[in-house]
């Protein structure tokens, strides 16, 4: 302890040259400048990624079920009575998407055909999305529901007067070179609503259907690309997926949430570490400065260092002394940083200081998101507490009594 008091005494003492207070007060500002950095571009990222898990359940459903690759389920409907009498298991609605092209007032484009099931509000909230028009429940009735993205560059608005085709190669029988059209098979529908989701995946070129009207079409009777699943309340998802997972075996693909957003959220954690070690990187050069400190400090004490000997004390002290000098200014400057970081976060998190910028009105929200999390913050304590260690290491190695 007689060390640390040392240290202590060292660190808050006048200092003969002024330039070495300069210094370490450069020295712990560099560190808790680099501290808060840390801290608060963290929790943007996991405010982005909590933002990102709310939009991503407007349409998603709880669990869904499906083949590698994309491919087809062959057995969909006797799969829907298997999943159906798994216990905690809501509703259980069909789904078969594959391409097509659509064609609204002499405009075209290429489309994600989506056909669902009749009621599939149980397993979705894609009614709630819908921003014009109405999303029409009825397994043979001939609407459509377009995304945002699609009723702009068709042109297509709710009308039951205005035409929406849907055209898509056949998929069985042969081609005849005579009639070249007669090898695509189309299909004429009436837009009923368009819904807006804010996210570039479900926006840009989407159109649901009744399932019978996408079987018609892309030449499918039993088939479909996935099941769509919702669990009673209170039931974990995760149970549920175990429970599917071990009634169908191997072959299908059962993602909650998560899981089926996989890329997304793993694109947020990448753009996070990466982010994360670009700053680590500032933090290391910020701890240059504790070297600079503690090389002229070591030169101002020769002094008291030989005063200290003269008392007995030993070499492995004087470079404890050292040591600690250069991990209270690491804590110091990381206390100050990680404290002030953490007051920003949750301001920004409960009253929004700082926005986005932009028209509001285009806007989904209108201020930065952000999140501390402990995890978060404990790394950026150890960050801290390691380089401090190591900088007061190397500094007292060059202590000679």
């Amino acid at each position: 302890m007689l060390a640390l008091r040392v240290a202590l005494r060292y660190l808050f003492a006048r200092k003969s040259h002024a330039a070495v207070n300069v210094i370490s007060m450069i020295s712990t500002a560099g560190i808790a400048v680099a501290s808060l950095a840390m801290v608060c571009v963290l929790s943007v990222f996991n405010g982005f990624s909590d933002l990102a898990g709310e939009r991503l359940s407007a349409i998603d459903p709880e669990i869904k079920v499906s083949r590698p690759y994309g491919a087809v389920i062959p057995d969909g409907d006797s799969l829907v009575n298997i999943i159906e009498r798994i216990d905690g298991v809501a509703a259980v609605r069909r789904v078969l998407e594959q391409r097509a092209l659509a064609i609204s007032d002499g405009e075209q484009m290429p489309v994600r055909v989506r056909g669902i099931d009749a009621s599939y509000a149980d397993v979705s909230s894609l009614p709630s999305l819908v921003i014009d028009g109405e999303m029409i429940d009825a397994p043979e009735s001939p609407y459509a529901l377009l995304s945002i993205g699609v009723a702009i560059s068709t042109g297509a608005r709710p009308s039951p007067e205005l035409p929406f085709v849907l055209t898509a190669p056949r998929r069985l029988g042969r081609i005849n070179p005579a009639f070249p059209m007669a090898a695509f098979r189309s299909d004429t529908l009436y837009v009923s609503g368009v819904y807006q989701s804010n996210q570039g995946e479900y926006d840009e070129d989407l159109v649901y259907i009744p399932l019978a009207s996408a079987r018609t079409l892309f030449d499918y009777s039993t088939e479909v690309t996935s099941l769509d699943i919702a669990v009673t309340p209170g039931t974990d998802p995760a149970d549920i997926v175990t429970a599917i997972e071990r009634q169908l075996g191997d072959g299908y693909i059962v993602a909650d949430r998560l899981r089926q957003q996989d890329a997304s959220f793993r694109m947020i954690r990448i753009e996070k570490w990466i982010t994360f070690l670009m700053l680590l990187f500032v933090l290391v050069m910020a701890s240059f400065n504790i070297l600079s400190t503690m090389s002229m400090l070591i030169i101002e004490k020769e002094d008291n260092m030989r005063i200290l000997t003269a008392l007995g004390a030993s070499r492995s002290m004087l470079r404890r002394i050292f040591l600690y000098e250069g991990m209270l200014i690491a804590i110091i400057g990381g206390a100050i940083g990680i404290l002030t970081g953490v007051i920003l976060c949750l301001l920004q998190q409960h009253y929004g200081l700082i926005s986005l910028g932009g028209d509001p009105t285009q806007l989904t929200i209108t201020y930065y998101p952000c999140r501390p999390a402990i995890p978060d913050i404990l790394l950026t304590v150890s960050v801290v507490l390691i380089i401090g260690y190591l900088s007061g290491l190397i500094s007292s190695r060059s202590v000679r009594p």
